[in-house]
């Protein structure tokens, strides 16, 4: 099946929030349904690039944002700036600018950009006619997961990330002159090579403190993130992700009341958008038309 058309909404190249500027692909037919694609860390809006001629082929607008800290011009200092409610309103700017005269939008959001959507989802159901979160479950099982299994040893680089100066100096130092063993170790996670190649690029255009305050602002974070999601929810794993176990995927039912589903990938790792482009598109699809 193929979306159904809405007339209205206009191109985008980026939208302004209090003074920071994001920057926005926007792709697909104009009167498609649309589809917000939220990155994850350390990637921007170009991790999608596999993905979204899938969704564009059935009819599907999608706005991809740099988000908050990847955009050159969005990059305000300090933690603070990073709480999840500034992420989420910035998506709300984004659909406001879009010009969509107040349509639900599908919210897809990988690693980070699934903490995003999960939040987004669960505080503003008016906006969101479904979500899909790829790799990362819903907050509140990771949360249990974290201190009921061995979530704690995977996710070890978040407690190092809260430190202030010291991941920086570790990433640059590891960086500089071994660019190419950077890129190969990317690659072997399950990045592309032109990705792993623009993820390095990123680390070294002054996005790494930004990016890491996603981490650093964690704690300041309200419970309202732990809300449960009512609208329809896809949630899609994989069985080789080094950063995220299975205990987290099995609790996150437990805190969605809406229809659900959720999938597992085999043989694929962390990196869910590039590695399974056309099986994500699939499930994307159904999903959407249920």
């Amino acid at each position: 099946m193929t979306a159904q058309h809405n007339v209205g909404g206009r191109r985008i190249s980026s939208f302004e929030r209090l003074g920071l500027i994001f920057d926005v692909a926007d792709q697909g037919p104009l009167d498609g349904d649309v589809v917000v694609l939220l990155h994850g860390f350390p990637q921007t809006a170009r991790c999608w690039e596999r993905l979204a001629p899938l969704l564009h082929t059935s009819g599907y607008r999608t706005l991809a944002p740099d988000q908050r800290g990847y955009s050159p011009r969005a990059r305000p200092r300090g933690r603070y700036a990073y709480r999840l409610s500034e992420l989420v309103e910035d998506v709300l700017a984004l659909i406001e600018e879009a010009g969509l005269g107040g349509r639900k939008v599908h919210v897809v959001g990988h690693d980070w950009g699934a903490v995003v959507a999960w939040t987004l989802a669960a505080t503003r159901p008016d906006a969101v006619a479904t979500v899909t979160a790829l790799s990362v479950p819903h907050p509140a099982a990771f949360m249990r997961a974290l201190f009921t299994s061995r979530q704690i040893l995977m996710s070890w680089y978040m407690f190092l990330f809260q430190v202030p100066w010291l991941p920086e100096l570790l990433v640059r130092g590891i960086s500089r002159g071994a660019r190419s063993r950077v890129i190969a170790g990317l690659v072997a996670s399950g990045q592309t090579e032109a990705s792993a190649a623009r993820t390095a690029d990123l680390l070294d255009s002054g996005a790494l403190t930004p990016a890491l305050n996603w981490y650093r602002a964690m704690p300041l974070n309200p419970p309202g993130r732990l809300a449960r999601v009512a609208v329809p929810t896809l949630f899609v794993n994989s069985d080789g992700d080094p950063a995220l176990g299975r205990t987290g995927a099995e609790l996150t039912p437990r805190f969605v009341t809406g229809p659900y589903t959720s999938r597992t990938l085999t043989g694929i790792g962390h990196w869910i958008p590039e590695q399974a482009p056309d099986e994500v598109a699939e499930l994307l699809r159904d999903h959407f038309d249920r």
